[in-house]
C-alpha cells in the first residue's frame, strides 16, 4: 500500500518535518510506503486531498506562541468532506540562516508569517532596522541566500542541513516553549494509517455557524457541553466572509464523537446551529512518541 502525503513546501519546512514524524510513527512494519508531496501553500495541500491528488495532508493548525493558523481553519471549513485522522505536536526551534558574516550585515529577513511573528521580540532587539518580508513558507527563500549575502531566513536547523547553509543564530524564537499542533487530514472515506494502534486521549473537532447574531446565540451551544460534563479544550472564531461581524466557530472537545454523551450533545447542538460539521475524532500524538 502506498500513501501520498501533501505538505507545505519546499522541502525543509516544519510541515514536512511533521509529515516525516508521522511516517516514522506509521513505521516500516506497517507495510505502508509513503510519498511526500510538497505544495506551495497550506491551502493547496488541503485542496490536493480534496481533489484526490494525495491521500493525506499534514497541516499546521495552532502554535503555542502565535495561536491559530487561520489558513488551515478557513480551508478546512471551505472544503466540506475533509476528516482529521490524527493530531501531532511538534516542538519548534527557529534559527536565523544566512551567509552573512555577522548580524550587522543583514538587511532583509524572509520567512513564513507565523515564524516571523514567533521571533518578533528577537528581531526587534537584534535586527531592528532590517526589512521583514513574509514568504509562503520558511524555506522559500533559502535558495537565494548564497547569491544574496545580506539576506537571511528564519527556518529549522534541518532546513539549514538540507540546503547546506550556515546558521547565524540558533533558537531565536521569543519563548523556549514553542510548539505547533498539526492535523493529519484525509477525505472522509479514507482511513489511511488507522491500522496503527492509537495513542492516549481522544478528541473531536467541530465547526459551526449560527443562524442569527442575537444575545445568547453562542451561549446555548456551549452550555450543552457544560451540562453533559464534556470539556472543551479550545474555541476559535473566524469570519464567515459573508458579512462584517458574522462568525463561525471551531471547537475542540475532549471526547469521541461516537460516545453516548457526545451523540446527545451533537443532536442538541444541531438545533442551535445553522451549519454543523464534525471535522473528525482523533488522538493527539505527543512528540515524545515520535
Amino acid at each position: 500500500m502506498t500513501i501520498s502525503i501533501a505538505h507545505l513546501g519546499p522541502p525543509g519546512t516544519y510541515s514536512e518535518q511533521a509529515a516525516v514524524f508521522y511516517v516514522n510513527w506509521l513505521g516500516k512494519s506497517s507495510g505502508v510506503e509513503t510519498i511526500l508531496c510538497a505544495y506551495p501553500s497550506i491551502s493547496q495541500s488541503l485542496h490536493a486531498v480534496a481533489k484526490g491528488q494525495t491521500q493525506l495532508a499534514v497541516v499546521p493548525v495552532e502554535n503555542s506562541i502565535e495561536g491559530s493558523v487561520t489558513m488551515t481553519l478557513d480551508t478546512v471549513w471551505q472544503l466540506d468532506g475533509l476528516q482529521i485522522q490524527l493530531a501531532l505536536v511538534l516542538p519548534i526551534v527557529h534559527n536565523l540562516i544566512s551567509c552573512a558574516n555577522s548580524l550587522d550585515s543583514i538587511q532583509t529577513v524572509y520567512s513564513h508569517p507565523q515564524a516571523l511573528a514567533q521571533c518578533q521580540i528577537w528581531l526587534e532587539r537584534f535586527l531592528p532596522q532590517v526589512q521583514i518580508i513574509a514568504n509562503n513558507s520558511t524555506t522559500e527563500a533559502l535558495e537565494r541566500l548564497e547569491q544574496e549575502p545580506t539576506t537571511a531566513t528564519i527556518a529549522s536547523s534541518r532546513a539549514a542541513q538540507l540546503y547546506n547553509l550556515p546558521i547565524l543564530a540558533k533558537g531565536i524564537n521569543d519563548y523556549p516553549e514553542n510548539c505547533t499542533r498539526f492535523w493529519v487530514v484525509s477525505q472522509e472515506e479514507t482511513n489511511a494509517g488507522s491500522e496503527k494502534p492509537k495513542p492516549s486521549v481522544s478528541h473531536t473537532s467541530l465547526a459551526f455557524s449560527l443562524p442569527a447574531n442575537v444575545p445568547g446565540a453562542l451561549v446555548k451551544p456551549l452550555q450543552i457541553f457544560a451540562q453533559l460534563g464534556i470539556n472543551l479544550s479550545r474555541i476559535e472564531s473566524r469570519p464567515t466572509k459573508r458579512s462584517l461581524g458574522e462568525y463561525l466557530f471551531f471547537i475542540d472537545v475532549e471526547a469521541d464523537s461516537n460516545e453516548t454523551q457526545m451523540q446527545s450533545a451533537l443532536a442538541e447542538l444541531s438545533i442551535y446551529t445553522e451549519i454543523l460539521r464534525i471535522l473528525g475524532s482523533y488522538n493527539v500524538l505527543p512528540v515524545s512518541v515520535l
